[in-house]
């Protein structure tokens, strides 16, 4: 029992350091690239296809405070709408509307959110929408 679980375990280590935001910590923006928290915003967005739910949740929020500066990411947001866990979905959809204007592509996939399971992913759906586009929906 003891030899799997030794064998077992720097598995689980190495899994848990790949899946977590520092692993992509060293990396260099490129000239003029937004960043928060030290991270250019291109690690950021790597991180939204993260193994880990907290991992993709945690990089929403991040490109949320980079906000219309963080429109590359908007692609990425869009395919995170579709998350399984629901905290990944409302956190992307708040990081498309801190992107406001810039993130229009995204709202007719915000608008499938509206009937959303998890009323808080359908309320910050509409929110988003409103800062988005100015178009108020129910």
């Amino acid at each position: 029992m003891s030899f799997r679980i030794t064998r077992v375990l720097p598995v689980l280590g190495l899994l848990a350091l790949l899946a977590s935001p520092a692993a992509a910590q060293k990396a260099k923006p490129a000239k003029g690239e937004p960043t928060y928290d030290n991270r250019p915003l291109s690690a950021w967005i790597e991180d939204l296809s993260g193994l880990a739910p907290y991992t993709r949740h945690s990089a929403a929020y991040a490109i949320a405070d980079i906000g219309p500066k963080a429109t590359a990411a908007v692609p990425a947001l869009i395919k995170n709408l579709e998350d399984p866990e629901a905290t990944v979905r409302y956190s992307s959809a708040l990081a498309l509307g801190e992107i406001g204007p810039g993130a229009k592509e995204a709202v007719d996939p915000l608008k499938k959110l509206l009937e959303d399971r998890n009323e808080d992913v359908a309320a910050m759906a509409r929110k988003s929408i409103k800062k988005i586009s100015g178009e108020v929906v129910e």
